[in-house]
């Protein structure tokens, strides 16, 4: 299957994962450096950007 910028766009910018609950947030990546972000479903604010696979 071939890859194209666009999908990977729609798939992967912006998007973190919670190292705690691993769920998915979509947020800009300052906010995210700065750690004004919080998991909606366990408070945490340590996240890590979306695996390529």
């Amino acid at each position: 299957m071939a890859k194209f910028p666009e999908a990977e766009a729609r798939k992967f910018r912006n998007r973190y994962v919670c190292r705690k609950c691993k769920s998915v947030m979509k947020a800009p990546p300052r906010k995210m450096i700065e750690g004004e972000i919080k998991c909606r479903n366990c408070s945490s604010r340590a996240f890590k950007p979306k695996r390529k696979r």
